[in-house]
Order: structure tokens, then sequence, then C-alpha cells
């Protein structure tokens, strides 16, 4: 008879844990909604800062560009040639044997 007694007293029990079971799967089922959308904006985040890394990076070949084109310059203003230039558009200067030919107007 007690043996019986405890093989019902196991079944009722068995018969209490599918709230706790019902309970557990929910906190799982919760912690992996959770998880997705983290795992969701981890990815937009990611998207973001690819796009801006190859922004980045094209702006960095355009000022790269950029510089080059100022050292040929700078290399350029040292020389006699842009010294002639200057003298011959902006302050009018000629060379001694130089000739100036103007047309009518």
């Amino acid at each position: 008879m007690q043996k019986r007694n405890q093989v019902i007293e196991n079944k009722n029990r068995k018969k209490k844990n599918p709230t706790g079971r019902i309970a557990i799967v929910s906190i799982v089922l919760f912690l992996a909604l959770v998880m997705a959308t983290q795992m969701v904006r981890l990815y937009q985040k990611n998207q973001s800062y690819i796009a801006r890394e190859e922004a980045l990076e094209a702006e960095l070949k355009e000022q790269q560009k950029k510089q080059e084109e100022l050292i040929e310059y700078e290399i350029y203003t040292q020389s006699q040639e842009y010294v002639e230039n200057t003298a011959k558009g902006k302050l009018g200067m000629l060379y001694s044997d130089e000739i100036i030919f103007r047309e009518k107007q």
C-alpha cells in the first residue's frame, strides 16, 4: 500500500511540473528573442560601419591625390618657369630681346 501511495505521489509531482517546464521554455524563448534582436541590431550597425569605412577610404584617396597635386605645384612654384610666367603675366615684364605683338582693334 505504501508503494502504491508513493507511485501516486510521483505521478502527482509529474503533473505539477508542466507549469515549471512551461516557465522554463518561455524564459528560453524570451532569451532567444532578445538575442535575435541584438544580432539584427549588430548586423545593421556593422553595415553602417562598412559604408562609413568605404566613404572614408574614398575620401582618403581623394585627399592623397590632392596632396600629390600640391606637391607638384610646390615644385613648379620653385622653378624658373614659374618665376618667368608670373613676371610676364602679373607684372608685364619681358626679356630685353622679346617683342610684343598686339592685334589692332
